[in-house]
């Protein structure tokens, strides 16, 4: 049986700052959920109000959001969108809508509920909304859109996106490539492993970079480590064919771990805290995607050696005040490690990453904004 879409009330998130890679000197402040969200079963969209003490700017602006399935508690790629729109709100005094989705179906009504609600910008999140954001953004022109993960090119790589429709982009495969080569450094039996959610560029674009560190490894160190779960050359590899399923997400995972990896890579969403939950059963290492999980998923962050992080909340944020103040626009913004829209956390506490290998890391990262070093991804 389908759920219905559930409406989450907006409350204090924490905004999850993308860091340099580096140890994680003091994690007492850092652990914990990043969302004390209340949130209320409904069928129709209910606004959640409204600003603490920030000053309020624009009191007659209202923000709204609608979900990819998995809603904005899932401690990973909804969440961290999720925190930009509390960002903004609180910052700049908004009102705000939101929606979670919980299946595909969803999305059309989800997003015409919002226009229903008189917001005046609305972000979807996911590649899987673009369709149904284009469509309600050619028929709304007075309301400024932003999708994140998915940007609007023909083949001749022109932005199509109409001038209300605000593409958000995050090149993971770079700081995915700095995460592969750690594990290849790190790795004990040889072997490491990758799964997705679905088969679709923004899951695997983290695992061809991924792929692509460990192969860059092998070649500097004369050695051979394996990947396990993504063939770069096939497209194809193992997947959830969910993002909910933390069952499915631990099956995979032990799977992997089965044919020997010890250093698992879920890029799934909340399906892919069952792969840490297989690699900490284990004695395995996990390495987490979108935020640092030793913030959203800290249960789990003795056995994290980083995050691959994707500032997602910092670039909802700005479309949103962008779109607030006037300056909004339907050019793409892409995030990279050269502007800090990607990053890898700072290493787990129990990661044990010497000088070494932790300024080896610093240098590829420096080598792929220089273009010393490109990370390809289709």
């Amino acid at each position: 049986m389908k759920k219905t879409a559930r409406i989450a009330a907006v409350g204090v998130i924490a905004t999850l700052a993308l860091t340099a890679c580096g140890s994680r000197e003091d994690d007492g402040d850092k652990k914990g959920s990043s969302s004390n969200s209340d949130s209320t079963s409904s069928s129709a969209p209910t606004d959640a109000s409204s600003p603490t003490e920030a000053a309020e700017q624009y009191p007659d602006f209202k923000a709204c959001m609608v979900s990819d399935s998995g809603g904005f508690d899932d401690k990973s790629f909804n969440q961290t969108s999720h925190d930009g729109l509390v960002n903004a709100v609180d910052k700049y005094g908004m009102q705000t809508a939101e929606v979670e989705s919980n299946d595909p179906s969803q999305f059309k009504d989800n997003i015409q509920a919002m226009v229903d609600q008189g917001c005046n910008s609305i972000t979807t999140v996911g590649f899987l909304l673009a369709d149904d954001t284009l469509a309600s953004a050619k028929k709304h022109k007075d309301i400024d859109y932003s999708i994140v993960d998915f940007a609007y090119f023909d083949d001749k790589g022109n932005n199509t996106a109409p001038a209300n429709l605000k593409g958000l982009t995050f090149n993971t495969a770079q700081p995915s490539f700095l995460a592969g080569y750690l594990a290849a450094a790190k790795t004990k039996s040889g072997v490491v492993g990758t799964f997705g959610g679905l088969n679709i560029p923004t899951v695997t674009i983290f695992m061809d970079g991924f792929v692509q560190g460990v192969d860059y490894y092998n070649e500097e160190n004369g050695t051979d480590v394996q990947v396990l779960g993504w063939d770069r050359d096939k497209k194809d590899g193992s997947f959830t064919n969910d993002f909910e399923s933390t069952t499915k997400g631990q099956n995979v995972a032990e799977e992997l771990i089965t044919q020997g990896a010890d250093i698992i890579f879920p890029v799934a969403g909340p399906a892919g805290l069952g792969g840490l939950q297989a690699a900490k059963d284990n004695g395995a290492w996990g390495i987490w995607v979108d935020t640092d999980g030793c913030v959203s998923a800290a249960e789990y962050c003795d056995i994290l050696l980083t995050s691959v992080m994707k500032g997602m909340d910092v670039a909802v944020e700005q479309g949103i005040a962008d779109a607030a103040g006037g300056t909004f626009s339907n050019e793409p913004y892409s995030g990279t490690l050269d502007n800090g829209g990607v990053a890898l956390a700072p290493y787990g506490p129990n990661a044990d990453i010497d000088s070494d290998l932790s300024a080896k890391i610093d240098d590829l990262k420096q080598q792929i904004i220089d273009g010393t070093i490109t990370v390809e991804t289709p």
